[in-house]
């Protein structure tokens, strides 16, 4: 699970460095890909980051035992470093997974000169570190809501005793059988527990001790790729790892993806990964970025919103782009764009009759249609709720009271529940005479600023006194998870199941993925409800009431479903746009 980042401002890659348009080699024939990303990275541990950048990083280096097939659509789980998907027992409580054997991390001084092959141990080590209260995560629901059996309770227990996480104590949550199988238990059935192991990347214990400073700056995995060199938020490069085993790509496209079957087709049989570097630029400043695409200096690049209508009219490729062989892939994310209240807030948050109609008036007032077509300049859709598409749960017909902006009904519900004014002054008060403030946090960025422009007119329309706060992300990050902030603008993007969205609005997530911190126990059963469901009809029916709770109580205003535009040169081959994850680098090709 990623949250989208969008930084402005900070470093940006010289265009002096533009390279002619061509296939990037370096002496010896070495195949270079160059790419840049519009958001500074915060490190490579991968229980500490979510941040798209640095998750972009990781994937390429670390690996978990399964993964997406690249070409599927709808997505798929498939092996990675396990020889099969996990076998499961006992009604979804157990599931045991097999690795490949000879599988070697990248050489490093902690391994002392010696190769170090991937053990079952070292994924039991690898997902105990998400319990480790020393270790700041966001992902340690994901593990939670599954009840693995003891490891909620050894993490009270070093909490309570503050002592430090005691790693070699078995617990029957994970346990390894032997070399190369490890097992999960479950305290409670839970038909799509697979789809967790993709975000469980090993890593080696001797490396995470020997860099206990900084494990941020030192990742050693299994994956393709290795860090060397990384000047902090301005340059990250890659290079193939010599100790990966190497795959032999087996993808197979939609007889309908024209993109999917062109990879599929140049690829098929090949031994991956075919780049030897990928040096990846962070450019957070839009026109620098798109310029360096086009002047050479990029291979391939996502199309800033602010430049679509030019670069993607009527959702397609300028004929200038066009001309020059440039590919173009445009399909929706799996991602949602969307504000939430605090809902432990004194103002805007509770259970109240009163405290849901002002969050819902606020939601009725709020005019997405126009935030999709001025913010987003077009690029995606109106959100309906907050489950994205490519998601289990996602219907495209669905109609919502979010669809248009109702400023009517939205004050009508507020004179209803007494937000009135009562001095004059042309501002409602709370019902009990109180000013009524609203303040809204924001990344930093132009498309924040339009949007806050269209929020600052429709709550001024309402009556309502709103302000906003600019910050970098990082800080509405830190805020929004100690839940200092009143409202503010986020994203998620996930998949393939709508239940991590939902899981959004789940009590015990609240600190974590629950930004808004809400709680109400006939939701929390609805949900749970349809986690211990097995796919069908049936659960889609409880999925779906569990949404219109969400809706009816209104934590989050879904806002948008992005389109992602992404481009390449002629060149490049197998560069494909994924909903979910992104093993691009792995599967990219440069040809001459």
């Amino acid at each position: 699970m990623q949250r989208r980042t969008l930084l402005h401002g900070g470093a940006a890659w010289p265009l002096a460095q533009a390279l002619p348009v061509a296939a990037q080699r370096e002496p010896g024939g070495a195949k270079v890909l160059r790419v840049a990303v519009s958001a500074a990275e915060t490190g490579f541990d991968p229980p500490r980051v979510s941040d798209e950048t640095s998750q972009l990083v990781t994937g390429a280096i670390f690996e978990a035992p399964l993964t997406y097939d690249y070409l599927a659509r709808p997505s798929r789980l498939k092996p990675a470093t396990a020889v099969a998907l996990p076998e499961v027992s006992d009604s979804y409580r157990r599931f045991v997974v097999t690795l490949k054997r000879g599988i070697l991390f990248a050489d490093d001084p902690a391994f002392k000169g010696q190769p170090r092959e991937l053990v079952a141990a070292d994924y039991v080590y690898s997902l105990k570190r998400f319990y480790d209260p020393a270790i700041t995560t966001e992902h340690l629901y994901t593990f939670e809501n599954a009840k693995l059996l003891g490891l909620s309770e050894l993490r009270r227990q070093v909490i309570a005793s503050k002592t430090p996480f005691p790693y070699d104590v078995e617990v029957s949550g994970i346990r390894a059988l032997d070399r190369y199988r490890f097992e999960v238990r479950l305290a409670e059935s839970n038909p799509r527990f697979a789809a967790v192991f993709v975000g469980l990347m090993a890593v080696a214990r001797e490396v995470i001790e020997a860099y206990a400073a900084d494990p941020m700056a030192h990742p050693v995995g299994t994956g393709p790729f290795r860090l060397v060199q990384w000047r902090r938020s301005s340059l990250i490069v890659l290079e193939r790892n010599p100790r990966f085993r190497g795959e032999v790509f087996n993808s197979r496209a939609d007889p309908g993806d024209a993109a999917g079957l062109a990879a599929e087709q140049h690829l098929r049989g090949q031994r991956l990964p075919l780049l030897d570097r990928v040096e990846i630029a962070v450019i957070t400043e839009d026109q620098p970025r798109w310029l360096a695409f086009e002047g050479g200096a990029l291979d391939a690049a996502r199309v800033p919103e602010v430049f679509a209508p030019r670069v993607v009219p009527g959702e397609r490729l300028a004929p200038y782009l066009a001309r020059q062989g440039i590919q173009l892939q445009s399909n929706l994310s799996s991602a949602v764009m969307f504000s939430f209240f605090n809902c432990e807030d004194p103002v805007v948050g509770g259970l109240a009759p009163g405290r849901v109609a002002l969050r819902r008036a606020i939601a009725l007032a709020c005019d997405n249609a126009a935030l999709l077509r001025h913010a987003y300049q077009g690029q995606g859709v109106v959100a309906q709720s907050m489950i994205p598409p490519h998601n289990v749960g996602y219907d495209r017909a669905r109609v919502s009271e979010l669809g248009r902006a109702e400023p009517a009904r939205a004050k009508a519900l507020l004179d209803m529940h007494g937000y009135v004014d009562r001095n004059g002054d042309g501002l409602r008060e709370q019902p009990d005479g109180r000013p009524l403030r609203i303040d809204m946090a924001a990344r930093e960025g132009g498309r924040a600023r339009t949007a806050a422009e269209i929020w600052r007119n429709r709550m001024q329309e309402l009556g309502l006194d709103f302000s906003f706060s600019f910050m970098p992300f990082p800080e509405l990050i830190r805020r929004t998870l100690a839940g200092r902030l009143q409202m503010a603008d986020m994203s998620w993007n996930a998949g393939p199941d709508g239940e991590f969205f939902l899981g959004l609005a789940y009590g015990p997530n609240a600190g974590q993925s629950n930004d808004a911190r809400f709680r109400l126990p006939a939701y929390d059963t609805l949900f749970e409800r349809q986690r211990a469901m097995s796919d069908g009809p049936e659960r889609l029916a409880v999925m779906d009431e569990t949404l219109r709770t969400m809706l009816a109580y209104m934590p989050y205003i879904p806002h948008v479903h992005p389109r992602q535009n992404d481009v390449a040169w002629p060149h490049v081959r197998g560069w494909i746009s994924e909903p979910l994850g992104d093993r691009r680098f792995m599967h990219t090709d440069i040809v001459v």
